[in-house]
């Protein structure tokens, strides 16, 4: 079975969240009817904030209004993670819309102290699984990638692509590369990462890479340092026959999460 994964690479406009939606919305824009599933980066609206006060949305506010439109636009999924103010607490949160019925939403878990996320937002306590289309979906945001442990596939956690959008700046860029193709192998599950590219409204650089690797590590899209859209179709029967095949989650260990 053949599934459409798009990703998006662009610059952020800092803390202009109108000026991000209109932006996206005229790149994403080629992409309708050609695509299944599009990843945007962490606060695509704002860039990678500690100011949620002055610019987190409400849980119901414009960009999961958009998000539901280019859903609708694009015949697709789509999502990245935003800024949001649930009843007073603060969380970075990946919302995801399909064309038709409700959108889904993960909070962050780990929170980048080194930024001051963790005493800005609160971290998430739950992890997500989306099926759409015959592929099951596991979206993550930025510093989740360094945890292998949360990750993981598991029971109740078992997925076909997992979802790393990111402001991941270039100075650790080859952390980025390294845990993205570690996560592909040892979950045996196709693994998309999606950066920005750019300097931030603090200075630091990011350097894109956004890609998208299958099953083995191998990169499948390299978007490398380019303000693109690029879709590439992955084979959902193709990674559960690697299952099949090469069973090495028979082997893990056994493990659960309190929380």
């Amino acid at each position: 079975m053949t599934f459409r994964v798009s990703i998006v690479q662009q610059a952020l406009a800092w803390g202009d969240p109108a000026a991000n939606r209109e932006r996206f919305a005229s790149v994403l824009a080629p992409l309708a009817g050609k695509t299944d599933l599009v990843v945007l980066p962490e606060m695509f609206t704002t860039g990678f904030t500690m100011k949620p006060e002055e610019l987190a949305e409400p849980a119901d506010g414009p960009t999961r209004a958009w998000l539901r439109e280019q859903a609708r636009a694009l015949d697709a999924a789509v999502g990245g993670s935003v800024a949001i103010n649930d009843g007073g607490r603060f969380f970075n949160r990946f919302m995801i819309a399909m064309p038709e019925g409700p959108a889904y939403w993960y909070d962050k878990r780990h929170l980048f102290r080194m930024g001051g996320e963790h005493r800005h937002y609160d971290a998430g306590d739950h992890a997500l699984i989306v099926e759409w289309r015959g592929a099951r979906l596991c979206p993550l945001v930025c510093y989740d990638l360094r945890f292998p442990v949360w990750s993981r596939r598991r029971p109740g956690l078992d997925y076909d692509v997992v979802i790393y959008a990111a402001n991941w700046p270039a100075a650790r860029r080859f952390a980025w590369n390294s845990l993205l193709r570690a996560r592909a192998i040892e979950n045996q599950a196709y693994c998309v990462g999606v950066n920005r590219i750019g300097d931030d409204g603090v200075g630091i650089a990011h350097a894109g890479e956004s890609v998208v690797l299958d099953f083995m590590g191998q990169p499948l899209l390299d978007l490398q340092d380019k303000p693109l859209a690029a879709t590439v179709p992955i084979d959902i029967e193709a990674v559960r026959g690697w299952r099949d095949k090469f069973p090495a989650h028979l082997d893990a260990d056994a493990f659960s999460l309190d929380s």
